[in-house]
């Protein structure tokens, strides 16, 4: 024979495409809201974006050293320090995004595997951490630039805001969250890139979008869903921590189904529940019921489970 067969193990179709890669793409589509943050809020939001990138990367590297086994160049560490910081308010002091970074790759991520294992978005895991253990801290949004509610709890509250400047960023709350124009920018990117696509964001959006309209209380006052959509972590999450890869179902219909339970928990948890936010406990609850939705989403394989029809 003049050409030798080469055989290798599966999966046999491989893709130039890697996890450094698309990490790097991720970090590059955030920069437009943290960078939109660190104008918005001051050098102290730089420091606390820089601190929680610390603590995550130099967890992972320690962890990496005690196991013998290094993955810190793959930069998701990188990633879920500047998600997780970007999820904080600049007056947080400089220890909780130690605490917040440490656990979210020590105890989320790498006690369960590491990259590829964790069964929640590290991230939001210690965004919902350091809200259970430092409420006043994580909802204390006065700052030097803002002070009072920020524009989700006046809508609760039953005040009015100004929507144009909740879609352009200039409002009180976390770092990384107050921009929408900013986050759109950078999520147009990812799906350029096609490192991310609409299923999920966009059957979020919509579904909550239609909640909000039906159970808002307010009818058909689009002012009010404009308000909802440009406020809080909405598009944040949407487009960069419901689309994680290891947490979100992998079937299409699952991807779907997700995206619609995540719309629900996110209007229940804002209109029903005490607090103004909600897309943090939603997306968490999302990923834990992650292995059942693809449990009953999954296609059936071909040839199987099917019946055999004999032509008389």
């Amino acid at each position: 024979m003049s050409e030798r067969l080469k055989v290798s193990s599966n999966p046999h179709i491989r893709s130039k495409v890697t996890t450094h890669g698309i990490m790097a793409a991720v970090v590059i589509a955030l920069l437009p809201a943290a960078g939109f943050g660190i104008y918005n809020f001051g050098i102290k939001a730089a420091i606390l974006l820089g601190v929680t990138i610390a603590s995550t990367v130099a967890t992972e590297a320690l962890y990496g050293l005690l196991v013998k086994k290094t993955t810190v160049t793959d930069l998701s560490a990188v990633v879920t320090g500047l998600l997780l910081g970007m999820n904080l308010p600049v007056s947080a002091p400089w220890w909780v995004a130690v605490i917040g970074g440490v656990f979210a790759i020590l105890i989320v991520k790498m006690l369960f595997g590491g990259l590829g294992q964790n069964f929640m978005n590290p991230a939001l895991a210690a965004r919902c951490f350091l809200l259970i253990s430092f409420p006043a801290i994580m909802t204390n949004f006065d700052c030097d630039a803002y002070s009072g509610a920020t524009p989700l709890a006046a809508i609760k509250a039953g005040e009015s805001v100004n929507v144009t400047d909740m879609i352009i960023g200039n409002v009180a709350g976390t770092i990384g969250e107050t921009s929408m124009i900013a986050i759109i920018i950078g999520a147009c990117f990812l799906i350029l890139l096609g490192i991310i696509d609409l299923r999920i964001p966009g059957s979020y959006i919509v579904s909550f979008s239609v909640f909000v309209l039906l159970f808002g209380g307010r009818g058909l006052d689009f002012q009010y869903l404009s308000a909802q959509l440009a406020g809080g972590g909405l598009m944040l999450g949407a487009f960069f921590m419901a689309t994680d890869y290891v947490t979100r179902p992998i079937t299409v219909k699952g991807q779907y189904v997700f995206g619609v339970f995540l719309g629900i928990m996110t209007g229940i948890f804002r209109i029903y529940g005490p607090s103004a936010e909600g897309v943090s406990y939603a997306i968490i609850l999302g990923n834990l019921i992650t292995p059942l939705i693809e449990k009953v989403t999954m296609p059936t394989a071909f040839g199987k489970g099917g019946k055999c029809y004999v032509k008389k």
